[in-house]
């Protein structure tokens, strides 16, 4: 039985094929189009589903799920122009047209695409609810048999954060709070007015906060929200945008902490860093207080997690640190990404009934590697085609030793090998990788490769095995979810850190790994298994045997406002437009000397490279 689950018209569309109930493949939209984001139907990602399980025209899909239920969503819209008439009309106003002309007609929508692609529907579309497949990308994939479920974002139809209970192949939502009470868009709120993108900089606030301190968290509880404890909530309304206006927050929200939004790219000061070191940490009590309601609804020992506030790893960390849980699994595509996952496992276990089997370690993500990859034969047809130089090294160990070598001599590399990872996370197979020890590789990746912030920190890859060597943490860590401090022993200049500047903290030489030490000496660790990811295990391997470090840095391959790269293509592309010194597609290596003069329109430049 296939059954292809689908999100979109929001941001990040998706589609995901599960056949008898395992994962065949999934993948964002905007890896194919190269649009940050693409809200647009994810076709592009159908058809890789499609004939990634060998499904072709005239073929027959058992059924096919979308993500939320667009009526109910629209219904939502409509009470809420209601309730704030006539302030909300220029933002009713706008979102109605796409509302009228598609979204509402998505069943329709639906049938035609796949009408166009030859593809016959067995049965009627399914329709979960948001934070129903939320629950489902959640739980159904976990390694647990039971389980307690938390979804935590911005808002579905009307839900914005769940409590639910997961047990063999079924789930029930047992609590929810409703929009407009949602702390998915107060984090937002606050990534707003810190001067970032809603929906893609809260990555940023998240990485700003240990730069600053708590010093707005009383502010923030005794006038944003009435926070209860078992984690229920209430924003005050009084002091937000979202509901009658198209900004997040309003005038009074700036009286409240002294003086108007940050404005995007200009100097970020010390009070954007004392506003997201606060939200962050109300963000965290709240996901605390909601966890131990989750375990006194359900009794259980294990908890899964899904939804955009469900990325939030710093969170994540503090859960499973002080949360009453003993396991706790995070859905790797938490975002709406990977509701098109949830939808067609909700199909696959609450609908169909079908029986569930887990063996309480391993979960049925596959490392989350589940997009395209690319042949031998079809990354060399594209290389000779374009004339690009390459080292062709067939054999994987001596490949993973050359890579090592390359690493050890502090290059910079982008890396795209096996099946692209599904999620916002790189882990191994589209990451750009360097040297851990380097003191100055951080500053390089970000201003040179990455073209972002130069507060923003990277994310380790350490061999499963030698997680506990570096980082207080005593479990593998597979997707990038947990941060994790490092170890005491390895870290320096905790006293000096205090005194300095924010320009000179991030220069300042933190631990023998300074390149993945955040200021305030934690990490988002990726624990990396050889079963899971031989290829990408075997480098980190060989860069131990040469250095005594089995850990690497691991940030995305991609720059600034593009989405990560899918195809080889995509991948020379980005190592053309940066200072990046060395290119592995699979079997290949490309060397930044050997390559003929890359010319780069000038759009391009303006719009992503900062100055």
């Amino acid at each position: 039985m296939h059954i292809l689950g689908i999100s979109a018209y929001y941001h990040d569309s998706a589609a995901c094929l599960i056949r008898d109930g395992h994962i065949v493949a999934a993948a964002q939209e905007e890896r194919f189009t190269r649009k940050k984001q693409d809200a647009g139907f994810p076709i592009h990602a159908v058809r890789y589903c499609l004939a990634e399980a060998g499904i072709r025209s005239g073929d027959t899909l058992d059924a096919v799920a979308f993500y939320d239920k667009p009526v109910l969503k629209f219904g939502r819209i409509l009470e809420t122009y209601m309730d704030t008439a006539p302030k909300g009309l220029k933002s009713f106003m706008m979102a109605v047209p796409i509302w009228m002309r598609q979204k509402l007609w998505m069943p329709m929508e639906i049938e035609e695409k796949f009408e166009n692609l030859g593809i016959k529907v067995a049965e009627d579309i399914y329709f979960p609810e948001h934070h129903q497949s939320h629950a489902a990308s959640a739980f159904f994939p976990s390694p647990f048999q039971r389980a307690a479920i938390l979804t935590l974002d911005g808002v579905g139809e009307w839900a914005t954060s769940t409590i639910g209970f997961g047990q063999d192949n079924h789930i029930d939502m047992l609590k929810e709070i409703r929009f407009p009470h949602s702390l998915g868009l107060l984090y937002s709120a606050f990534t707003y007015f810190t001067g970032f993108k809603v929906n893609s900089g809260e990555y940023k606030l998240m990485g700003l906060a240990p730069y600053g301190k708590p010093i707005y968290r009383k502010r923030i509880l005794d006038n944003l929200l009435d926070l209860r404890e078992d984690g229920s909530f209430r924003l005050n309304l009084e002091y937000f945008g979202y509901l009658d206006g198209l900004q997040m927050t309003n005038d009074r929200f700036a009286d409240l902490f002294e003086g108007p939004a940050r404005k995007p790219e200009s100097e970020i000061s010390q009070r954007e860093m004392d506003l997201a070191a606060s939200i962050q940490v109300v963000t965290e009590e709240i996901v605390l207080k909601m966890a131990n309601a989750a375990h006194k609804l359900t009794g259980s020992e294990n908890v899964c997690l899904a939804g955009g506030v469900a990325l939030n790893c710093v969170s994540n960390g503090r859960l499973l640190r002080e949360g009453p849980f003993k396991e706790v699994w995070i859905q790797p595509a938490s975002g709406d990404a990977g509701g098109a996952l949830g939808a067609a496992m909700m199909v696959w276990y609450n609908v169909k009934k079908n029986p569930r089997r887990v063996d309480g370690r391993q979960d049925a993500m596959q490392g989350a590697y589940l997009g395209p990859s690319f042949s031998e034969d079809e990354t060399r047809a594209f290389l000779d085609a374009k004339g690009y130089a390459y080292e062709f090294i067939p054999d994987p160990h001596s490949r993973a030793r050359r890579i090592a070598e390359l690493i050890a001599e502090e290059k910079v590399i982008g890396c795209l090998q096996g099946r692209m990872e599904f999620g916002p996370r790189a882990l191994g197979n589209r990451s750009i990788i360097g040297d851990a020890r380097s003191p100055k590789m951080q500053s390089i990746m970000n201003l040179k490769i990455k073209y972002r912030e130069s507060f923003r920190p990277f994310a380790p890859s350490c061999l499963e095995e030698r997680v506990q060597d570096f980082f207080e943490l005593d479990r593998p860590s597979p997707y990038m979810l947990l941060v994790a401090q490092v170890q005491p022993s390895r870290c320096t200049g905790r006293e000096e850190a205090e005194t300095l500047p924010m320009r000179e903290r991030i220069n300042q030489v933190r631990s023998d790994i300074p390149a993945i030490t955040h200021v305030d000496y934690s990490a988002r660790v990726q624990s990396v298994n050889p079963d899971t990811n031989p290829a990408y295990y075997a480098i980190i391997k060989e860069f131990e045997k040469l250095t005594g470090y089995g850990i690497i840095i691991n940030t995305s391959f991609n720059v600034r406002g593009e989405p990560i790269v899918c195809t080889p293509e995509d991948a020379y592309r980005c190592f053309m437009r940066t200072e990046m010194d060395c290119l592995v597609l699979d079997s290949f290596i490309l060397h930044k000397g050997n390559q003929p003069v890359w010319h780069e329109n000038a759009k391009w430049q303006q719009d992503y490279v900062l100055d």
